[in-house]
């Protein structure tokens, strides 16, 4: 895969993905900005910001008149905030790029942020709020975000911000976080697909070169100092119990971020998982369980997540402990360390496979670690883990002092579920 980079004037990154043999293009924008470049009275405002860049530009003047000209094209678009990213992208077939991205670098560039439409989409987002609030399956990492970074720390407070924010916020809020933070030094164009790329870049040059200059915002560093296990419950009646059991681990670029890739897959990584086979196969313990890996460029953890019924929780705990326990105590075999590392390396290639993937991918490594970092160079990382390392990582991570439990569900005794977590 080829990625021609470009850097303008100002700073702003152009990445172009060709791809002849593809019949769709994909742009995407994005800007490493999100809820950690929020204080705690801001919070919830880039998510709100993203909203309002549908609202209407000079040239597109209503949230109609974009949806109309995108969908006119068959177009897959969309937005979204996360921590530390927000993006805007398009997927049509490669004959309406132009469209794509006229339309997408326009409510980018030129956003009107009504004052009316701000009011209106208050309502909207609280009733996000209240949707995602029905579903714990969603909301669970929310409580563990702040039991493992605090609720002090941007990274422990959620992307949707708090209700009272979103009522509270102003025309002049959205101004001042939308100068300060979407800078052309932290913002990353990307064309992946079927494309003319002389013209594409003349079209960006041309819309992007005008964004005046900015330092990249700053973000509150994190560093664990955790030093015994710790426990969150959300009180609430629910159909299920929803858990996540996890550890502070690694950020981006780490020595053993490729073992811990390994150690994570061997864990909860597909239906053959260690965890998949204990906890649902052997004990029907869950419908779902898996293990991830979260990674920022100061910090990261390893996280199981499981939906049980109430009356297995603890169950459900022990169950996923004793398997920390044993990959630290014993090395994997060569077979299972195999079928961890291809099933890595199968899935990562499958998930770059069309232009809208290989965009994001583009576009995100750009921003997280400063270049695009190409397919080969993951699969080769992942191709020199040993059980050795795997076992080394477990041991490094996988300790009682260190262990996080989130709890959603009908449970109000802390102590109950503190005593199970030992290693």
């Amino acid at each position: 895969m080829q990625f021609n980079v470009h850097t303008l004037k100002n700073g702003l990154r152009v990445i172009l993905a060709p791809m002849p043999e593809n019949h769709t293009a994909t742009i995407i924008v994005m800007s490493g900005t999100g809820s950690r470049y929020e204080d705690e009275q801001e919070n919830g405002l880039a998510h709100f910001l993203e909203h309002m860049f549908f609202k209407g530009t000079k040239k597109r003047p209503s949230a109609k008149a974009i949806s109309e000209e995108l969908d006119g094209v068959g177009a897959v678009y969309n937005a979204f905030t996360a921590k530390e990213r927000t993006a805007y992208y398009a997927k049509v077939s490669a004959r309406y790029l132009d469209t794509a991205l006229d339309v997408i670098s326009d409510i980018f560039l030129n956003s009107k942020l009504p004052e009316k439409e701000i009011t209106k989409e208050r309502g909207a987002i609280i009733q996000e709020i209240d949707m995602y609030e029905d579903m714990p399956m969603r909301t669970v990492d929310n409580v563990f975000d702040e039991l493992i970074f605090g609720r002090e720390h941007p990274l422990g407070r959620t992307v949707l911000g708090p209700k009272g924010n979103i009522r509270s916020f102003t025309r002049k809020d959205f101004a001042a976080y939308l100068k300060r933070n979407y800078t052309p030094l932290n913002t990353v164009v990307c064309i992946a697909g079927d494309f003319n790329e002389k013209k594409v870049l003349a079209k960006i040059q041309k819309d992007f070169g005008g964004l005046k200059h900015g330092n990249p915002p700053d973000f509150i560093t994190f560093t664990s100092t955790q030093n015994e296990p710790r426990i969150a419950i959300k009180e609430k009646k629910t159909d299920q119990t929803h858990l996540m059991l996890g550890v502070p681990a690694y950020p981006y670029l780490h020595r053993d971020e490729f073992a811990l890739a390994v150690l994570s897959t061997i864990l909860g990584g597909g239906m053959s998982s260690r965890l998949f086979l204990e906890v649902r196969e052997k004990r029907g313990l869950a419908y779902s369980v898996h293990t991830w890996v979260e990674r920022y460029p100061d910090t990261g953890y390893l996280a199981v997540q499981a939906g049980v019924e109430h009356g297995k929780l603890e169950k459900t705990v022990k169950t996923i402990l004793d398997e920390f326990k044993k990959i630290k105590k014993t090395k994997v075999s060569a077979a299972e360390l195999n079928k961890a590392k291809q099933f890595i390396k199968g899935t990562m290639t499958l998930s770059l496979e069309t232009s809208d993937e290989i965009a994001g991918h583009a576009a995100s490594t750009m921003l997280n670690i400063g270049r695009v970092r190409p397919l080969s160079e993951i699969l080769t990382g992942i191709d020199t883990v040993t059980a050795a390392d795997v076992q080394r990582v477990a041991h490094d991570l996988l300790q009682t002092s260190k262990l996080n439990l989130a709890i959603i569900g009908p449970h109000v005794n802390q102590d109950n579920f503190l005593r199970l977590l030992r290693l």
